[in-house]
This record gives structure tokens, C-alpha cells and sequence, in this order.
């Protein structure tokens, strides 16, 4: 939901500086009141939100640009997502139908069947609460369904349980589930599960604690929910040790004879986790004979379980990642046998199928697939898809042959085959045909690695219109991330049409921080190193002025969450470089980021304050505290949600107040709140369509002004 639109200023936000003292620096922070709610807060959002939408729905292209956009949609085939593929030919899929604003569950079977609905989460929404559904899992023999549903794009799922024959929900709902990391998990019976949930938050207690000392419980179908056994904790288990900021997750072993269940540990938000082995039927019980596996020393970032075999991927002496393998009954990962060595490319995942071990890796930017048979003297071999430069496996289930494949570019949608490893043959599952404007659409796209501040060459994909002009005058869009160690995939979005047919260039930056190169590239934009990250972003939007695909005057940047850090700090240190820039709910205080709920478990990736060494790498990334007063900064639209449970939407607010009255360019600086919003899980089509065509309109309207 979006405030009336008037006319006017933005409200000026009144200055209260806050003085902290780090180490023996002092940090004047003048917004430090807007962290906590108040009818103050309150006024200056609704007058910013307002003034915002007067404005971008007044300028030129936007009408037109929404309007392209919403035929889009009822153009094209919608793509399914979340595949998970069943025995019997059974496929189930999220997917937006025409005419629907969110999501329905589908279930399908075979390539030529007929669509049911499963769950609609329409039938949730009332006239303020709009629900979308965040996950599912089927039960072991495919009867029931768990699927969580949340509203308004807020991330507080509650789960339902779905007869799958009936088509009604049973009576018992789940809250205080967490969000982030956990999901239901069957136990073979099909009639019980376990979850991981959160504390109920104390009155008064700060925020910091929502995320702190999860708890893993087992709930009986049919049973009070306040009679669920807890089954692991902090401090349960001397064999199990738990950090405050640890998510707990009980996993069973349904998909392959085993009478073991694994503990499995998410610390905070590294990559690293920490596996241990019991016997199922001791979980719950007094002194369970936990095992440990592996803990975050060994580096390992996945798993599958084959019968006795347990498959770990792993960075450890390996920043490309290795596959390695030992037995889940007596594990030891000093002798492990490597199944997949490290090498020149990168191994990004695997996935478990009846047949074998189906594993994803990344060579010059691209997708290749392989496949590795169950018997210990097997070797991988290369799986390609057919017309396609690139593909990835979207889903296997462990009790059927084959895979499914997507084929991946920027250039167009893959088409999604199963493989059948057989005959090694693909068949077109027929769940994502190709998007009808993709060919008329005739866009080309280009791998090129740019030189950043130090030396190092930096991936850069960048996507337009066969026969471009090199002039420097096209309006030129640089994204990036640089994060996590996640990686920029090629992909097709029929929702960029409107830039392209515009002129537009869309360039995508793999910098420092995120994955595409490995665990080596993530640590090179991390804490202290975490500079990289916005140098390597400025370098690639010099390296597309210096081959003329632009200029500083038709040069925009984005980046969203954690890449408001790198685009945070791009306009901060080179505002001159562009003409505007979208900050979609972005990290911008990352002094200040620990304070909130999801700032704990983030000081894995950034650091704390409580440091020196934390200290000196949160002020370097701090956008907020690099805004310079008296300076010529681009245009720059800032978005958020205020149900957003990720990154606080006074993040957002404290930066377009100081970057307001810090400006000298005359250029806007915007600040989107959506009232029915989030992070961006959830959003409506609508939602997505109105974001869209403000982000577009407001870049080519920047872009487009004589000068810089």
C-alpha cells in the first residue's frame, strides 16, 4: 500500500546528534532517534512516501512503463518456481497465473497433465492483510502438506498442514517459526515433524534477542501444540554445543534406508555449518548419542546421504570447492575419499537422485552440469542440455532417475527437460516454455573481466540489443551484490523489455564478496576486506565509460540488502561517476546494523562493533557515515517496506535524510516506503509492476538530462 500522492518538499528530518565513542573515535550520528518508533518517525515516513510517489508518478515515462510492464505479464507464460519433482510423474510449483497477484501452489502430472491448485493463499487475505505462501514440504508418502503462508511480505510464517486428498487444512497452526534458515521436517511415519521456532520475544527485551537460542521441537499431528516435545536447545546437549546466534535443525533420513537423523547448525549467516549424527529413535530422549561430523573448521557447506555415504562439499584447502566422501556410521573426514577434486571451476552444489550424485559448477560464468554414478569407483560425467550455453539442476528427489535441468542465459528464458540418465536423453517438461518476446527482443550478452583498484580482474556480464552504438550515450543500468559468497547467476527477465527497448544496457558486476570465483573471492569482500566490494563496482562503471557503452551523465547503479553497502558506498566515494542511483531496502547504517533483529546472526559476514578490528571494517562500509555535506550526489531513489524483518526500514529513512540535506546537485533524493511490503518476499505482482516502473521511469529521467 502506497500513500496518497501530493505535491510539495519532502519533510525535513530535525538533527539530535548522537555521539558514541569506538575505540577512541567518536561518531556523531544526527538521526539516531529514528530508530525507535514514534508518531515523529511515523510523520516523517508518510511525508517522504508522499512526496516520493507525487513524484515519480508525475514524471514522463512512468505511465507507459507501467502500462508495458502489466501487458508483459499477461503476455507471458508465467515461470513455475520452488519445482520439487515426485514419484508417479508428480511435479509441484509455485506459479503466478493470469490475473492473480501472488503464487498458488500447483500440483502436475507429467509433462501433458492438467494443473489442480493445492493452496491458494488468496483465501487468507482480507482487505488489509495480503498473504503469500513461503514454503512447502510434502510429507514422506506425498499425502500431507506443511506450506507456510505470511502477510503482507513480512516474513512471519505460520504453518498449516494440508490433506493433499481432501483438500482441507488440519486444525493446528504453527507460529514463531523461523524465517530465515528452518523448515518443517517429515519423520518417515508422515505424521509427525520437527521445526526449529524462536523465543517468544519478553516485554522489553531489545530486538537483538528474536534471533537468539532457537529451539527444535516435535509436534505430533493431532496434537496440542503446547505439548510438543523440545528436542534440542542451547545447553540441552553437552555433544551439541550452541552459540546464542546458532539455528538448530533436526533432518531426517526419510529418502534413503538409514536409522540415523541429523543435527544440522546454521551459525548466524556463514556459508559454514556443523553436522552430527543420532539414531532416530533417540532424538527427544534423555542423553541422545550425538556424534559429531564436522564442525565450521572443516568448511563445509553442503551434504547428501546416500545409504552409508555421506557426501560433504567442502572449501576446506579447496576455494573452489571439493566433494569429498566417508561413512555416516563412523564419519571421519581426515580420510575421507575425494569424489570430485578442486579444480579451475567452481563446484556451486549437488543433488542427491536415484541414479547418482548430480552436481552444478560455474566455468567462465556459466553453468555446466555433471553426474556422478552411487559406486565409489565412478567417475563425473558431463551433461549438457540441448540449444543452450549454460544449465543448472533445479530439482532431483533421491527415489527417482535423473534430474531436472534448466538451461540459463541472459538472453532468454531456459526451457526446463528431464533428464534421463538412461537412454541420456532430455525431454521438455513443458513447466517453462520460452517466453514469446524473447526472440524479438534480440538482445545480446558479453563476459568481459575489468581491472579493479589492486590488479584484480573482475567478471562483468553486460546484456543489450544487438547492434548498440558505442557512443556513450546510452542509459546504462550497473547492478551488483557482493555478498555471502552468493553468486550472480545468468538469468532472463522479461520484466528488464522495457529498459532494453528504451536503449537500455544492463551490466552486472560479480564482485568481491560474493561467490562466482569461490570461498577466496567471498573473503576478498568481507569485514575488513569488504572494500573491495564498492571498488570493484566503481571499476566496472569506469571500464563501460571507457568503452563507451556510457558516460557518468547516463551511468545509474543499484544494489539491494547487502548491496546498499556496495552501492552505498559507490555514490559516496564516487558520486561524480553517476547520475543516479536505487537503493532497494538497503544496509546503509552498518554501524548500526547489529542493534537490530537480523544484525546478530549477520556479524558473521560483517563484523561487530565490540571489536577493533569490527569497528574499523563496519565504519569503512557505513554509507551513512561517508555522506559528505556540500556535495554534488546523484539522483538517488531509496525503497522499503516497513513490515521489512531483514533490514529495518529506518535504515533507509536515516540515509535519505542525511543525503538530503547534504546534497548540492539539485538532483532528488527519494525515499519509497510501501506500507504492504517487506523485504521483497511475497510482493504482488502489482507490487512488483509499480516498483518496476518507478525505478525505470526515475533512471531514464536522470539519465536523460544534459550534463552531470
Amino acid at each position: 500500500m502506497r500513500t496518497a500522492a501530493q505535491p510539495g518538499r519532502p519533510p525535513v528530518a530535525a538533527v539530535r546528534n548522537t555521539t558514541d565513542q569506538y575505540f577512541g573515535a567518536s561518531i556523531i550520528d544526527p538521526y539516531r532517534w529514528m530508530e525507535q518508533p514514534s508518531p515523529e518517525l511515523e510523520a516523517f515516513l508518510k511525508g517522504q512516501a508522499r512526496y516520493a510517489d507525487s513524484t515519480l508518478t508525475q514524471l514522463p515515462h512512468r505511465a507507459e512503463l507501467l502500462a508495458r510492464l502489466s501487458a508483459l505479464d499477461a503476455a507471458a507464460p508465467a515461470a513455475p518456481r520452488a519445482v520439487q519433482l515426485l514419484p508417479g510423474d508428480v511435479y509441484l510449483y509455485l506459479k503466478t497465473p493470469p490475473g492473480a497477484q501472488t503464487p498458488k501452489l500447483y500440483r502436475r502430472k507429467g509433462p501433458g497433465g492438467a494443473e489442480t491448485v493445492l493452496v491458494d493463499p488468496d483465501r487468507f487475505s482480507t482487505a488489509t492483510e495480503r498473504y503469500s505462501i513461503s514454503y512447502f514440504e510434502p510429507s514422506p508418502d506425498n499425502t500431507r502438506l506443511a506450506y507456510a503462508v505470511a502477510a503482507n511480505g513480512s516474513e512471519k510464517p505460520v504453518l498449516r498442514i494440508r490433506d493433499v486428498a481432501t483438500g482441507k487444512d488440519l486444525p493446528e497452526t504453527v507460529r514463531g517459526l523461523d524465517w530465515e534458515y528452518a523448515r518443517p521436517e517429515w519423520r518417515p511415519d508422515g505424521r509427525s515433524f520437527f521445526y526449529t521456532r524462536m523465543r517468544p520475544l519478553a516485554p522489553g527485551a531489545p530486538a537483538t534477542e528474536l534471533q537468539k537460542n532457537k529451539q527444535v521441537y516435535l509436534h505430533q499431528l493431532g496434537t496440542d501444540l503446547a505439548r510438543d516435545q523440545l528436542v534440542l536447545e542451547r545447553g540441552s546437549s553437552k555433544l551439541v554445543p550452541l552459540d546464542p546466534a546458532d539455528t538448530p535443525m533436526v533432518l531426517t533420513l526419510t529418502h534413503t534406508p538409514s536409522p540415523y537423523a541429523l543435527a544440522l547448525i546454521k551459525h548466524g549467516d556463514a556459508g559454514e555449518i556443523s553436522l552430527y549424527r543420532a539414531p532416530l529413535a533417540t532424538i527427544g530422549k534423555p542423553n541422545t548419542p550425538w556424534l559429531k561430523i564436522c564442525d565450521r573448521t572443516q568448511q563445509v557447506r553442503n551434504f547428501v546421504v546416500h545409504e552409508d555415504d555421506l557426501y560433504l562439499l567442502t572449501s576446506k584447502q579447496a576455494p573452489r570447492f571439493k566433494i569429498i566422501r566417508t561413512s555416516l556410521r563412523q564419519p571421519n573426514l581426515a580420510t575421507a575419499a575425494t569424489v570430485v577434486p578442486h579444480g579451475p571451476a567452481l563446484l556451486d552444489n549437488m543433488s542427491p537422485a536415484a541414479d547418482g550424485l548430480y552436481v552444478s559448477e560455474i566455468r567462465g560464468g556459466l553453468d555446466e552440469t555433471w553426474r556422478v554414478a552411487w559406486q565409489h569407483s565412478a567417475k563425473p560425467e558431463r551433461i549438457a542440455a540441448p540449444d543452450a550455453p549454460a544449465c543448472f539442476v533445479l530439482a532431483t528427489n533421491h527415489l527417482l532417475p535423473g534430474a531436472l535441468i534448466a538451461s540459463a542465459a541472459w538472453t532468454g528464458n531456459g526451457l526446463l527437460y528431464r533428464y534421463n540418465p538412461a537412454t541420456k536423453q532430455f525431454a521438455d517438461t513443458r513447466l517453462a516454455p520460452q517466453h514469446p518476446l524473447a526472440a524479438a527482443a534480440n538482445l545480446e550478452a558479453r563476459e568481459v573481466l575489468v581491472k579493479s583498484h589492486d590488479g584484480t580482474l573482475v567478471p562483468l556480464s553486460i546484456v543489450h540489443r544487438r547492434g548498440l552504438a558505442l557512443n556513450g550515450q546510452n542509459p546504462t543500468l550497473l547492478t551488483g551484490y557482493g555478498a555471502y559468497g552468493s553468486i550472480q547467476y545468468p538469468y532472463f527477465d522479461p520484466q528488464y523489455l522495457p529498459w532494453f527497448e528504451r536503449g537500455g544496457v544492463l551490466a552486472v558486476a560479480h564482485v568481491r564478496g560474493g561467490g562466482e570465483n569461490g570461498e577466496e573471492w567471498h573473503l576478498a569482500g568481507q569485514k575488513l576486506t569488504k572494500p573491495n566490494t564498492w571498488k570493484d563496482f566503481i571499476a566496472c562503471g569506469e571500464y563501460l565509460v571507457q568503452e563507451k557503452y556510457t558516460t557518468p551523465a547516463h551511468l545509474a547503479g543499484e544494489g539491494t540488502s547487502a548491496g546498499g553497502i556496495l552501492i552505498g558506498r559507490a555514490i559516496t566515494e564516487r558520486p561524480d561517476l553517476f547520475a543516479a542511483a536505487v537503493i532497494n531496502v538497503g544496509v546503509l547504517d552498518a554501524l548500526r546494523f547489529e542493534t537490530t533483529a537480523n544484525g546478530v546472526p549477520n556479524i558473521q559476514e560483517f563484523g561487530s562493533t565490540v571489536d577493533s578490528l569490527g569497528f574499523r571494517g563496519l565504519r569503512q562500509m557505513s554509507a551513512f557515515h561517508h555522506v559528505q555535506p556540500n556535495t554534488r550526489y546523484p539522483a538517488v531513489l531509496l525503497t522499503t517496506g516497513t513490515n521489512d524483518r531483514r533490514v529495518d526500514a529506518w535504515q533507509s529513512a536515516k540515509m535519505a535524510a542525511r543525503l538530503q540535506s547534504a546534497t548540492t546537485s539539485g538532483k532528488p533524493v527519494l525515499l519509497r516506503v510501501d506500507y504492504s511490503a517487506g523485504h521483497g518476499a511475497g510482493a504482488s505482482r502489482q507490487q512488483l509492476n509499480e516498483r518496476r516502473a518507478d525505478t525505470y521511469a526515475f533512471m531514464l529521467e536522470w539519465l536523460n538530462k544534459e550534463g552531470h
